[in-house]
């Protein structure tokens, strides 16, 4: 178990200037520790103020600093087991090197891996996970989070001191790195052709730390050749097919507008056919995930997801989306919708299983919410429930705050999130084994296990050497059951979008374009039709356009910390940001309360914040 009891343990924290001993359970220790400065920056200060005895100075400087994080300063660098070459293409973000993982040699590795994220164990005994450690000699127990947020469960288990093989810490990354518990990859990479083309050598040093180093890999948004995209998987404002057809499909840019229909349309629907309640609209604040309330104003104004800021291109300027006239209007708009009893009145309190059994329903009609947080879970309930058929699927749409406008919701290139990802831990007893398996991973033969399955099992093969599924099949794979007996995705490792080495099949089922059209429910279909679309992307009807070189500039706030002016107003504006927005739109006098929440925001300076992002934006830049 990697959450252990902390009660009595000792720790060390810097509540912002004052260092402090606490014993204290887990949980309430994380509240200090998420504004803790590093004891590794800590001890820096302290050395750095002790160079004022002059006879020390270049003693010091020379012992201070400069030590890698990473434990060993580079790992073990014994030679890893050699890869099969299919190709002698140089690597270099998308061109795999070997299509087959390395044949393994004596008895299956068991790794331990954490993922800081909700989850669904699979068995022990799962067919496709045993399928393959047969052909890498290795297999990992994942263990998902459960109860806890991931600074809470990331703090426990640094406290504990108990690591996994592998780890995922979400936005919890820099505590991990902090603490001096990650491998550093440089004298690895090398030797494990297939992981190292995963990116290419510009994208892995983006991942290099203030050390130097790199400690992890994000797994997701990387296309292999030819993009097969058909799923819009970023944030959207959702409504169910039904709700579409029984406007007879309707065109919809505004927030006003989606809400009318809304409204409207539970006038007449005020409960399922079953008697369930309808909730017209929910929201999701629980923890990290409010960005399901918060951060909607950057999209209605036109702009890409940042996430925590907008770019002005024209000026490149940092500008603030809480501050803006459109935040104002959007959330003047939920307050309305709150009173008129539009929307959910759990909505402050909920949290993420109350929501998903809420969406599970069929009850929900709209949310504005990220594809990845809900819609993975939800389409397999409607297909085994039947929701599918009456309609209850969401389709994405790109609203603005004015009809007319330019919208971003959706991005078409590969984003580089270089703020999480995969790690392995200093606990690991064969990081070379560790590494091995994450090259065998990126191999066309197991990505295939993991996301197609078994042939003639999970998938067949036409005359022309392109994969299908049965209905039957398709059926079986919606039965949690069956997938947690069956399917074993290791759906936080590396992976591809995009194109199959063979040049035809979709790395994955869901951007199969025969495979894509063959799942969808036929009410989607109807929709589909009834505006013109062909996928989810083209409902959405962002603007085509690359990605600029500084997005997203999440990927530098999510690992900021309070070793700065910037990071401590940061933590302080999401503080304030909980405390203050279900407040606002629950109001009865809404002009007074956000005026209140205003000056509780600009409390947190701000400035500082937005000062450091225009640093890293210009970085990014190139200016």
């Amino acid at each position: 178990m990697f959450f252990e009891s902390l009660y009595g343990e000792k720790t060390y924290v810097l509540e912002y200037n004052q260092l402090t001993l606490i014993p204290e359970t887990g949980i309430q220790f994380f509240f200090l520790f998420k504004r803790r400065v590093s004891m590794k920056k800590w001890a820096k200060k302290l050395t750095t103020a002790g160079l004022t005895l002059a006879m020390m100075t270049t003693a010091l400087a020379g012992c201070g600093g400069d030590q890698p994080a990473g434990g060993n300063g580079g790992g073990d660098t014994t030679e890893a087991p050699a890869t099969e070459a299919a190709s002698t293409e140089e690597a270099g973000g998308g061109e795999e090197t070997s299509t087959e993982a390395a044949a393994p040699s004596g008895d299956v590795k068991e790794f331990t891996m954490f993922i800081a994220m909700p989850g669904t164990e699979i068995n022990d005994d799962n067919e496709i996970q045993q399928i393959i450690a047969e052909k890498t000699g290795c297999k990992v127990k994942e263990t998902w989070l459960t109860g806890q947020t991931d600074a809470e469960a990331i703090g426990t288990i640094i406290a504990g001191g108990d690591y996994p093989d592998f780890i995922n810490g979400g936005d919890a990354m820099m505590q991990l790195y902090d603490n001096d518990v990650l491998v550093p990859w440089d004298d690895y990479l090398d030797k494990y052709p297939n992981l190292k083309a995963f990116y290419t050598d510009e994208e892995w040093d983006k991942f290099r730390m203030d050390d130097g180093h790199i400690y992890w890999m994000n797994v997701f948004g990387n296309t292999l050749g030819e993009s097969k995209a058909t799923t819009h998987g970023d944030e959207a404002f959702w409504v169910q097919a039904r709700v579409l057809e029984w406007d007879n499909y309707p065109k919809i840019e505004t927030l006003d507008q989606y809400f009318d229909l809304l409204e409207r349309y539970y006038a007449e629907h005020p409960t399922l056919e079953d008697g369930t309640k309808v909730i017209p609209y929910t929201m999701l604040c629980e923890d990290w995930r409010y960005f399901c309330l918060e951060n909607a104003p950057e999209f209605l104004d036109g702009y890409p997801n940042d996430g925590s800021v907008i770019v002005d291109k024209e000026n490149l300027k940092i500008v603030d989306y809480n501050t803006t006239p459109t935040a104002k209007k959007y959330f003047q708009k939920l307050n309305e919708e709150y009173n008129k009893g539009i929307i959910d009145v759990e909505f402050g309190t909920q949290t993420y299983d109350e929501y998903i059994a809420k969406l599970s329903t069929g009850g929900v009609l709209g949310m504005c919410d990220q594809n990845w947080d809900f819609n993975f879970t939800i389409t397999d309930v409607f297909k085994q429930s039947g929701l599918d058929k009456q309609g209850c699927n969401y389709i994405p749409l790109g609203l603005t705050i004015e009809p007319g406008m330019v919208q971003r919701w959706h991005s078409y290139g590969d984003t580089l999130n270089m703020s999480s990802g995969v790690a392995i831990t200093t606990s690991c007893d064969d990081i070379d084994a560790a590494f091995q398996f994450l090259d065998d991973l990126c191999t066309q033969e197991i990505r295939d296990l993991r996301f197609w399955g078994v042939e003639g099992v999970d998938y067949e093969v036409d005359a022309d050497g392109m994969f299908y599924r049965t209905e039957e099949q398709r059926t079986k794979l919606a039965d949690p059951e069956y997938k947690a007996s069956h399917v074993c995705q290791y759906s936080y490792m590396p992976q591809y979008n995009g194109t199959s080495t063979d040049g035809k099949n979709a790395n994955k089922p869901e951007e199969q374009t025969s495979e894509f059209f063959d799942t969808l429910a036929e009410p989607v279909v109807k929709c589909f039709e009834a505006y013109g679309v062909s996928t989810y992307p083209e409902m959405v009807g962002s603007v085509v356009e690359e990605n600029a070189p500084w997005y997203p500039m999440y990927s530098y706030s999510n690992n900021m910390t309070t070793d700065t002016p910037g990071g401590v107003a940061w933590v302080k504006m999401g503080e304030t940001k909980h405390e203050w927005l279900p407040k606002v739109v629950m109001s009865t006098d809404f002009e007074t309360t956000w005026n209140e929440y205003m000056d509780a925001y600009n409390a947190c300076n701000p400035q500082d914040f937005l000062d450091e992002m225009q640093v890293e934006l210009e970085r990014r830049a190139g200016k």
